[in-house]
């Protein structure tokens, strides 16, 4: 699962959810938690590398958990950035946060 963020504070926000699954039990224990960069493609803005976030994860259950982990972090801030979530060749962007977030990420990347 690989995590990025666009808008104000998109770097601080990202360090945030980090900081807040590495506080998460199950997430800490079936998950491996690692910063991964990359250089913008041709023709993409960017000033050099991205920042991304990336969860190996064991099974679906733990996608589960991520998103009940990410929209309680979500309500718990004020900005309003862009979030988008890989998994296993599928890609959702979330704006702002809302009361069904954990059934939009766990059907969106969970279905096989």
């Amino acid at each position: 699962m690989r995590i990025s963020m666009v808008g104000q504070g998109a770097e601080e926000e990202l360090r945030s959810l980090r900081s807040w699954l590495l506080e998460t039990p199950e997430i800490r224990r079936h998950a491996r938690i690692s910063w991964a960069t990359e250089t913008p493609k041709q023709g993409e803005m960017g000033g050099g590398t991205i920042e991304t976030l990336q969860l190996v994860t064991d099974n679906f259950w733990q996608i589960a958990t991520f998103s009940l982990a990410y929209a309680t972090w979500r309500k718990t801030r004020t900005r309003n950035t862009s979030v988008t979530i890989e998994y296993n060749g599928r890609r959702m962007t979330i704006e702002g946060h809302d009361n069904h977030t954990v059934e939009r990420i766990a059907q969106e990347l969970g279905e096989e």
